[in-house]
């Protein structure tokens, strides 16, 4: 990927935008906050995407977490975001994207000391498509009914991404109608 192209947008603590720094360098011991986004994709029957990361990925590769993650580019929304990563990486196309968790936060430290420090805005969408996956981005994927996810957020959190971890008990918080409806 062209590094004019693939920035990253650096935010200061009132979120405002700071500068860009290419996607390939922005993770680091050190890494400054930037905006980002996950997406939780559900089945009609309420079951919801895994995604496994490539091994190749500098942070968590390997590690379970939801169908996708990403970085806002500049000039894009969280929103813009998150459709366009759904079509690279999962080649899915969602009818709509569900703001669930607009305000959410996280730092977490990789085994390997790689920081994420991410204002990351969370999404749902629900699709009865399966996806079709880009390897250098996803290892493998599975459906898992929520409430197997919620559990595994519970009592195994360290078997899945960090952000994961996190964000999947306050989804539950909201509900699973929240989740599936606008």
């Amino acid at each position: 990927m062209d590094t004019t192209t693939d920035l990253v947008v650096l935010v200061d603590e009132n979120l405002q935008p700071t500068g860009t720094m290419p996607r390939r360098d922005v993770h680091g011991p050190d890494t400054p906050l930037h905006l980002a986004f996950s997406v939780y994709v559900f089945d009609s029957a309420g079951r919801v995407l895994l995604t496994r990361r490539a091994l190749s990925k500098v942070t968590w590769p390997g590690v379970w977490t939801n169908a996708c993650c990403g970085h806002v580019r500049p000039g894009e929304t969280a929103q813009e975001a998150a459709g366009r990563r759904l079509a690279e990486e999962l080649s899915l196309s969602v009818p709509e994207l569900i703001p669930a968790l607009p305000d959410f936060r996280y730092r977490a430290i990789s085994a390997e000391g790689v920081v994420e420090n991410e204002i990351c805005p969370v999404f749902t969408a629900v699709i009865d498509t399966d996806p079709v996956v880009d390897p250098d981005e996803v290892a493998e994927w599975c459906w898992i009914e929520w409430k197997v996810l919620q559990d595994i957020a519970v009592r195994a959190p360290k078997i899945i991404s960090p952000w994961a971890a996190t964000q999947i008990p306050l989804l539950a918080a909201v509900g699973t109608q929240g989740l599936l409806t606008n």
